[in-house]
C-alpha cells in the first residue's frame, strides 16, 4: 500500500474507535440527567444510587473519548494537510467553535457536578449534568455541520489564486440540508447505544438476583429499553430522510448501497443479494419491490439512477477517472447498520415484555442476549460511519477535492505505517482499559448514601 491508502487507514482506525465512545456519551449524559431529575424531584434514594452508578460509567467513556478525540484531530495536520490547507478555512470555523464552546461547556459543568455532591445547591447541582447533556449535544452538531461540508459543500467560494475554498456564509455552513438531516439520526443512534448499554447491564444485574438489587436495577433495565425502542424509531424516521437527502446530493452513494447498476424505476431494496464475480450482475436475491424507490425519492414508483449512467454522468462534469466508491463495502456496511440496530430493537422489545410484571424475572437467554446487546448499536453506528465516509469516495470534499489530492506530498508510506501501527497498539491497550475499568464498575451495586458521613460521596469521586 503507498501513502495514501496507509493514511486512509490510519484515518478509519482513529476515527471508528474514537466514534465506539462518542454515542455512548450523548445518549448516557441525558439519562444520568434524567435519572438525577428523578431523585431532585422525589427525593427516592435509589435514583441517587442509579444517576452514581451510571454516572461512574459515563465518566470512564467521557474520559476516553476525550483522549481519542484529541488524537483524530492530530490526522488532520499530519497525514492529510493538503486538505487541511484546501478548506482550513471552513472546516476549522466549526470544529474551533466546538472546542472553544461546546467542550468547555461539558468539561467545566461535568467538574462541578462530580465535585458537587452535598456541596452546590441541589438546582445548581441537576442543572450542572443538564448542561453537560446540552454540551454533547452541542459538540455533535458542530462536528456534523463540519462533516456534513465534505458531504455537501455550501456557503464557500473558490479563490484560484491561493487554490484554497473560503468561508463566505457560516450560516449556510451550520444549516447545511446534510447536517439537519445528519444531526437527528446521529442523535436518535446515540440513544439507541446508551439504551442499549444501560439495558444490558441492569439485566445482568437483575438476573444475578438478591431482592433490593432487583429492585434498584429494574427501573434502570426498563428505562433502557423504552430508550432503545423509542430511539429505534426515532432512527428508523430520520433515517429515511437522510436517504432522500442523499440521494439529491450524493446519488452515487444511494446507487452505491444497492450495487444498482442500471437506472430502474421502481427499484427494488434488496436485502440478501448473490451476484456475479464482478458485481454487476444479479444471480439471486431477496427483495423488497419498490423499496429503494420510497427510500431514495419518497415514491413507491420513483426512479433511482444507477451507478453506470451516474459514472457517465460525472466524466462528463468532473473529468475522466472512476467515480465509484467500493461497492461492496458500501453495500454490506449499508444492510450491516440496519440489521445490529434492529437487533438491538427486538431484544429491548423482548425485554420490555419480561419486565412488563414487577415479579417477573428476565429468563437466562434473554441475559445472555443482553451481554451482547450493547455491542450491536456500536457495530451499527460502526457501520454506518464507514458507509457515510466509503460511499463518498473517491471524493475528500465532494465535487471539490479527491481523497489522493488531500494527503500530506511530503509524509512517505514509512512514516504512516509507523504512526499508524503506534496508534492501533495504543488504542488496543486503551480498549484493555476500558473494558476492565467499565467491567469494573459495572459489577458494583451502588451502596445506599450515610447520612452520618461528611463525605458521603467520597467513594463516587475515587
Amino acid at each position: 500500500m503507498d501513502a495514501i491508502d496507509l493514511a486512509r487507514w490510519q484515518f478509519g482506525i482513529t476515527t471508528v474507535y474514537h466514534f465506539l465512545f462518542v454515542p455512548i456519551t450523548i445518549g448516557l449524559s441525558a439519562l444520568v440527567a434524567g435519572l438525577h431529575t428523578a431523585w431532585y424531584r422525589t427525593g427516592k434514594v435509589k435514583y441517587r444510587q442509579l444517576t452514581q452508578f451510571w454516572g461512574k460509567l459515563f465518566l470512564i467513556n467521557f474520559a476516553m473519548g476525550v483522549v481519542t478525540g484529541i488524537v483524530q484531530e492530530f490526522q488532520f495536520g499530519m497525514n492529510w494537510s493538503a486538505y487541511s490547507k484546501f478548506v482550513g478555512d471552513i472546516f476549522g470555523a466549526p470544529l474551533a467553535i466546538e472546542g472553544l464552546l461546546a467542550f468547555f461547556l461539558e468539561s467545566t459543568f461535568l467538574g462541578l457536578w462530580i465535585f458537587g455532591w452535598d456541596r452546590l445547591p441541589k438546582r445548581v447541582h441537576l442543572a450542572s449534568i443538564w448542561l453537560v447533556a446540552i454540551g454533547t449535544q452541542l459538540s455533535a452538531y458542530f462536528i456534523l455541520a463540519a462533516n456534513s461540508w465534505m458531504q455537501w459543500p455550501v456557503g464557500y467560494r473558490y479563490d484560484r489564486a491561493s487554490g484554497r475554498a473560503e468561508l463566505q456564509d457560516f450560516g449556510a455552513v451550520l444549516t447545511n440540508k446534510v447536517a439537519l438531516a445528519t444531526f437527528p439520526h446521529t442523535i436518535a443512534a446515540s440513544f439507541l447505544t446508551a439504551g442499549a448499554f444501560m439495558l444490558g447491564i441492569a439485566l445482568w444485574h437483575v438476573l444475578r438476583g438478591g431482592e433490593e438489587r432487583t429492585a434498584l436495577f429494574r427501573p434502570a433495565a426498563k428505562l433502557g429499553a423504552i430508550t432503545v425502542l423509542v430511539a429505534a424509531v426515532a432512527v428508523f424516521v430520520t433515517g429515511d430522510i437522510q436517504g432522500k437527502i442523499m440521494t439529491e446530493t450524493q446519488p452515487m452513494k444511494m446507487a452505491a448501497a444497492e450495487a444498482l447498476y442500471d437506472t430502474a424505476q421502481p427499484a427494488g431494496f434488496s436485502l440478501l443479494t448473490i451476484g456475479s464475480l464482478d458485481g454487476q450482475r444479479e444471480l439471486w436475491s431477496v427483495t423488497v419491490p419498490h423499496g429503494l424507490s420510497f427510500l431514495a425519492t419518497g415514491s413507491w414508483n420513483g426512479k433511482v439512477q444507477g451507478i453506470n449512467d451516474l459514472q457517465q454522468a460525472y466524466e462528463q462534469r468532473f473529468g475522466p477517472g472512476s467515480y465509484k466508491p467500493n461497492i461492496p463495502v458500501t453495500y454490506w456496511t449499508f444492510r450491516s447498520m440496519i440489521l445490529f440496530g434492529a437487533l438491538a430493537a427486538l431484544i429491548a422489545l423482548i425485554a420490555l415484555w419480561r419486565l412488563r410484571r414487577p415479579e417477573q424475572r428476565p429468563s437466562r437467554w434473554l441475559t445472555r442476549a443482553a451481554i451482547v446487546l450493547p455491542l450491536l448499536p456500536l457495530a451499527a453506528n460502526s457501520f454506518g460511519w464507514i458507509f457515510t465516509e466509503m460511499g463518498r469516495q473517491p471524493w475528500i470534499v465532494f465535487g471539490l477535492m479527491q481523497t489522493r489530492d488531500g494527503v500530506s506530498p511530503t509524509v512517505g508510506a514509512g512514516s504512516v505505517l509507523t504512526s499508524m501501527i503506534t496508534f492501533t497498539v495504543l488504542y488496543a491497550v486503551l480498549a484493555v482499559i476500558e473494558v476492565a475499568l467499565l467491567l469494573r464498575f459495572a459489577r458494583i451495586v451502588p451502596a445506599v448514601p450515610d447520612p452520618d458521613l461528611s463525605e458521603p460521596d467520597a467513594a463516587f469521586l475515587y
